[in-house]
């Protein structure tokens, strides 16, 4: 395998069934690093072992982020939900994803993962869920691969320091936020008809074949 996938557990370590940390295999000697980032035969097994869905990627996204800025939390209603494959050029991040699916036995919590240019690691957010990120080197490089296009009338957010998801951001007083993300609805206040049970019934997660392990963040 190129690839090793790992499910997410939250803080409380409760398994959150959906996002995946990837790790690409890195070939080093002594003139560099060669990585297959992306393979999409790989990646179709990967969400079949994980017992989700393939989505076509649709769109690449590029972001560039000074010390402090934080991006999030968003996501989009359907039909313009997306899933997304977050990496980090340059720099380090701090990824997270909270889970949004109204019926999901996980609703509220999140994850986070640390990705850096130097740990190759990839944070795969499916859909119903809401993502953010904190840069935390003095700039950051952010791609990330999404499975619909950018929609304005379905574009969502989440307070990112909302009280009931307490979300441990580290360096939490440096914290450089647009003024759209400084006045996000709470959790509680979302729009409660996005992502029925439909929404989540293939997130569940089966433990088949070699390339998904237990991971807890």
């Amino acid at each position: 395998m190129k690839f090793i996938s790992n499910v997410t557990f939250s803080e409380k370590k409760i398994l959150i069934n959906g996002p995946l940390v990837i790790k690409p295999k890195i070939i080093n000697d002594e003139r560099g690093y060669f990585k297959e980032d992306w393979n999409e035969i790989e990646w179709i097994e990967i969400l079949e072992n994980a017992g989700q869905k393939y989505e076509r990627f649709v769109q690449d996204n590029f972001s560039y982020s000074k010390k402090g800025v934080l991006r999030g939390l968003h996501y989009q209603n359907n039909p313009f939900s997306q899933s997304k494959l977050v990496k980090c050029l340059h720099g380090k991040i701090y990824d997270v994803a909270v889970d949004v699916r109204i019926n999901s036995p996980t609703f509220g919590e999140w994850i986070g993962q640390e990705l850096s240019e130097s740990n190759h690691k990839q944070l795969w957010i499916p859909s119903g869920f809401a993502h953010g990120f904190l840069t935390l080197t003095d700039f950051a490089y952010v791609s990330y691969k999404v499975t619909n296009y950018w929609s304005k009338e379905s574009e969502q957010s989440v307070l990112w320091n909302d009280e009931d998801i307490n979300i441990k951001w580290p360096n939490e007083n440096k914290i450089n936020l647009s003024e759209k993300d400084l006045i996000a609805p709470k959790l509680k206040n979302i729009n409660k008809k996005i992502f029925s049970n439909e929404s989540i019934t293939y997130w569940s997660y089966r433990s088949v074949g070699r390339n998904i392990t237990p991971y807890k963040t």
